[in-house]
């Protein structure tokens, strides 16, 4: 049995990895702000712990009681495009508290820190689909956050010998999806507009690609990890192969929903338009597995959400910069009148 440290364990990918650490026998802790994750996510079985790992003296305590085995770190607020407007609460929560959880991890042993990055390190490339060894080039402070703590996670390796497994995952959806959060997850924000009778919103044209994945896709293989040798000091590309439009996902979402799709076109946001990656180097290293496909990875999100009905858009507050700000994400009622319905 080894003690696991989850951080984030509350969260949506957070706390179905939780579950799968668990099955394996393992002894798991999470810790977990609730900025965006739910108390009742965390199976019973975990101990639960209310924190935030900016909280220096928390995280130092934790680790020197613990004496953890591993850690998954997968706590951070995962809105690329709102990051560019909340730079400093970006890289305070996204970035030093990573390095706080980095120091402590080091100072007591840790075996191996698992950290759950993301393709949005590689940001806007020509070359599709995105490999591990695509030159990285974020395009948003959460990207750019995202890398600079795998940059860590090697200099740590380099100087204090520290295993680290890195995962870049893409796009995740499923049950427990905080479908509430208008920033981020864009099946969640369709599923929650059609509950509430809203028309599904598109930045843009809608032909901004990417590949969605479901949530079982990513969390078994993350909770094998640790147990890979080959997996060790790697960084790996984690989810779906087949990239869809988002014009496409609504409608696939709207099946899914059992409505008739009604879109409505806001205004474009700076965002890369086309982004999926190659999964070749992570089935080469855990094996090809059979993935979830979309049609049916939706119809199960769509049970679980129509079960546990809709959620009131949450509003971030403290945002630092308002030039360019997306009027869409302003305090207001959009009327779909005022839009252009393709």
């Amino acid at each position: 049995m080894a003690n696991i440290l989850v951080t984030g364990g509350a969260g949506f990918i957070g706390s179905h990895l939780t579950d799968e650490l668990l099955a394996h026998g393992n002894r798991v802790v999470v810790v977990d702000d609730l900025s965006g994750g739910f108390a009742e996510n965390v199976a019973a079985d975990a101990r639960f712990i209310q924190g935030d790992i900016t909280d220096f003296d928390l995280i130092n305590t934790l680790f020197a009681r613990e004496k953890f085995d591993f850690v998954y770190h997968l706590a951070a607020y995962a809105a690329e495009g709102l990051s560019h407007f909340i730079k400093r609460f970006n890289y305070q929560n996204n970035l030093i508290g990573s390095v706080n959880l980095l120091n402590a991890s080091i100072n007591t042993g840790v075996k191996c820190f698992v950290f759950t990055s993301s393709i949005a390190v590689y940001g806007a490339t020509p070359d599709l689909p995105m490999t591990e060894e695509t030159p990285p080039h974020p395009e948003d402070s959460y990207g750019i956050a995202k890398l600079a703590v795998e940059q860590e996670l090697l200099a740590c390796k380099e100087m204090f010998d520290l295993d680290f497994i890195i995962f870049r995952p893409h796009n995740v959806y499923g049950e427990r999806q905080n479908i509430g959060d208008k920033y981020r997850n864009v099946v969640g924000i369709f599923m929650n507009q059609i509950l509430q009778g809203k028309p599904m919103t598109v930045f843009g044209d809608g032909t901004q690609s990417r590949a969605f994945s479901y949530i079982s896709d990513i969390t078994p293989l993350m909770a094998e990890a640790i147990h890979i040798p080959a997996a060790c000091n790697q960084i790996f590309n984690i989810g779906a192969d087949q990239p869809y439009s988002i014009n496409e996902l609504a409608h696939c979402v709207a099946k899914a929903m059992g409505v008739t799709p009604h879109l409505v076109h806001l205004p474009a946001r700076n965002e890369v338009h086309h982004a999926y990656s190659s999964h070749a180097k992570v089935d080469r290293v855990f094996g090809q597995r059979p993935l979830v496909s979309l049609e049916q990875g939706l119809n199960r999100m769509a049970r679980w959400v129509s079960q546990h009905g809709s959620r009131a858009s949450q509003e971030f507050e403290a945002i630092e910069v308002c030039k360019n700000f997306p009027a869409a994400w302003l305090k207001q009622t959009i009327s779909s009148r005022e839009l252009v319905t393709p």
